[in-house]
């Protein structure tokens, strides 16, 4: 296999004066889609999350410019609305302008958001969808997120708002019992009070649980424990990941990622 015959191919066109939002994937640089590559080589300027590591930057073409944008819960970060402006006026210079971010675009990744201030401003755009960590992170971790012996629908849901506190909109009571397996992004800070919410809706308090820490990379660590202790949990490094439900249970036979995986750079 050469890589170089994908230099044959019919790519899109990045044309000047355009936006693309494109997803990372979960971690590990060989996720990323060929489009996703295609775009780094092309950019004029790539505006990147927190949670793109260096790997996938160095693919970039070498001539443009890269801005970090990146947002995490709870620390100083740019205000959504100046990316998006940021984003408009890049656009508005001429310039081929790539956001990248973490996992996918439009899987809490505010993905949505920027697309319709791009629309709303006349800016023409493209997705390019990446591997949410909430499937990707999880393979790596040995963790399926559908099983057909355990469930036939899962939940994901966010830990956290804009303000980094407790999301006032999810309906903890009636997402408690919908489904057998809850996939939780940015949840590690309000972990106990999610658990005590949960068991007060009628959760299981023996229920599995696996916080995937640096999901895809290296350094990806797996912390198991049960509901009712999660609250007794510390230490858990983020960004993370919070799988509720059973699970877990095959990394028992699936966890693959073994350290000498994890010495090759791209996954």
């Amino acid at each position: 296999m050469s890589f170089a015959s994908l230099d044959e191919l019919d790519w899109p066109q990045f044309a000047p004066g355009s936006v693309w939002l494109v997803g990372a994937g979960p971690g590990a640089p060989g996720l990323l889609s060929l489009l996703g590559y295609h775009a780094l080589q092309a950019a004029d300027v790539v505006v990147y999350d927190a949670l793109v590591g260096d790997g996938l930057l160095k693919l970039a073409n070498p001539a443009a410019e890269q801005v970090h944008a990146g947002k995490r819960g709870g620390k100083p970060s740019p205000k959504q609305a100046d990316i998006s402006f940021r984003l408009i006026a890049l656009a508005r210079s001429g310039k081929r302008v790539l956001r990248l971010k973490g996992g996918d675009p439009f899987m809490f990744g505010r993905g949505g958001e920027e697309a319709g201030a791009l629309a709303r401003a006349g800016v023409p755009f493209r997705i390019v969808p990446g591997i949410s960590s909430g499937l990707g992170g999880l393979a790596y971790a040995g963790i399926p997120v559908t099983h057909r012996d355990t469930n036939h629908a899962v939940i994901f849901l966010t830990g956290h708002d804009e303000t980094g506190e407790l999301p006032q909109s999810v309906d903890w009571a009636a997402i408690a019992t919908a489904a057998p397996v809850i996939v939780m992004f940015m949840a590690v800070k309000h972990l106990s009070a999610i658990a005590e919410r949960l068991i007060a809706a009628g959760r299981d308090p023996h229920d599995r649980v696996a916080v995937v820490s640096h999901a895809a990379t290296p350094a990806q660590t797996v912390t198991e424990s049960t509901l009712d202790l999660a609250a007794t949990l510390t230490n858990l490094e983020t960004p993370a990941l919070v799988v509720l439900g059973p699970v877990s249970r095959y990394r028992e036979v699936l966890d693959w990622y073994t350290p000498e995986l994890r010495s090759n750079a791209l996954g």
